[in-house]
């Protein structure tokens, strides 16, 4: 059994079982859990292997990256300026970004582009590791290509271009970079998370691990590939090779040290559970003495944008989206109708929910395709609150 650290509130039992439980079969694993209630910290817990190249244990303090639940926080961050009045989501983004406004992608709301309609969901040229490493360069590309679709028709999962799309909007709607932007929300509820890992955190990140079932999956795609036909949502992850289709390696991708110090706001993010949950918990609920959004924003905010089948062909079920927040679905349950959040590649889970006054994080750095680990981790807290 491998060995779990940390506390768990009178009454949470069962969701610290759960997170044990996570770990049977992956000896290998390492991971952490927080979830807070009304913005009090009901399981602060982790556990395992934060690098199984030389067994480094998993720490209190150990961050990692949390890939797509990125996603989720820079959507925080629009729509605190939605509720500033920096932002309109029903805006034409070529209002706010005039070079944006090319190839028809004029007709591109704010909203559509957080809710994955922007038309742009992978590049039609292949990134090279200098692009991918340059913020500016990356929104130029975004900018500066035809769409896959009409835009705004449609929608596929935009997996790495959505950060650039929403960094940029953050930017030119409040003035400030992403990083700056998103380091500042995390420092007001307790620090622990960056989108730019500075060099004196390197030492301390978890090593990503692929699993076999993701392995399988991605060699399952490979082997289906059609030649000699664009597979579009290969090239959303890769970026047309400069990625592997895992997201990591032994050592390279969102393992390599200038891949996480670089801002890539769809993936790239490295943060405690700890960090990512207080985040979630001041969406609903005074937590640290912050609240970062109210209610009222809410409502707009995580109003549903897209649903249903997406424009390149996937198996259902399929996820819902707000204003760049993944919604409770079929695809991805969370606490039920209240709950927005996002995940990430292999196993990471982050939401909040509005009638239970939770946030939640689940950050592991051993990636699964087949994962049930968070959800029941979820399906335990959810039979408590």
């Amino acid at each position: 059994m491998t060995a779990v650290h940390g506390l768990v509130a009178p009454g949470f039992e069962a969701v610290g079982d759960a997170f044990a439980a996570a770990f049977e079969g992956l000896p290998e694993m390492g991971g952490a859990l927080a979830v807070r209630v009304d913005g009090r910290s009901v399981v602060d817990v982790w556990g395992g292997t934060a690098d199984s190249r030389d067994g480094r244990p998993w720490e209190r303090d150990t961050p990692s990256v949390v890939f797509s639940c990125t996603k989720g926080l820079m959507s925080i961050l629009a729509a605190r300026l939605v509720e500033d009045g920096l932002l309109d989501l029903d805006r034409p983004l070529a209002e706010l970004w005039p070079e944006f406004g090319v190839h028809g992608k004029d007709r591109v709301s704010v909203g559509d582009a957080l809710a994955h309609r922007a038309g742009v969901s992978a590049p039609r040229v292949d990134v090279t590791r200098e692009q991918l490493l340059d913020f500016e360069v990356m929104t130029r590309i975004c900018a500066e290509q035809e769409p896959l679709w009409g835009p705004g028709a449609g929608w596929a999962y935009h997996a790495l271009t959505h950060g650039w799309l929403s960094g940029e909007i953050v930017r030119r709607a409040g003035g400030v970079a992403p990083g700056d932007a998103f380091a500042a929300m995390a420092e007001a509820v307790g620090g622990g998370a960056w989108l730019g890992m500075p060099t004196e955190v390197a030492a301390s990140a978890a090593h990503l691990r692929v699993g076999p079932t993701l392995a399988a999956l991605v060699a399952r795609q490979a082997a289906e590939r059609a030649p000699g036909v664009v597979d579009w949502l290969d090239r959303a992850m890769t970026l047309g090779g400069v990625l592997p289709a895992t997201l990591v390696t032994d050592d390279d991708g969102f393992n390599a040290d200038d891949v996480r110090a670089a801002v890539i706001p769809g993936a790239g993010a490295v943060a405690t559970a700890r960090a990512v949950a207080a985040m979630w918990s001041a969406t609903v609920a005074e937590t640290d003495g912050i609240r970062l959004l109210d209610d009222d924003t809410l409502d707009l905010v995580t109003r549903e944008r897209t649903a249903g089948a997406p424009v390149f062909a996937a198996p259902a079920p399929w996820p819902r989206w707000a204003a760049g927040f993944q919604l409770d679905s079929e695809a991805r349950r969370y606490l039920g109708p209240t709950s927005f959040g996002h995940d990430g590649a292999g196993g990471q889970v982050a939401f909040a929910d509005r009638a239970a006054r939770v946030g939640f994080a689940f950050v592991t750095n051993w990636m699964e395709a087949d994962d049930p680990r968070a959800t029941r981790i979820v399906d335990a807290l959810r039979s408590l609150v």
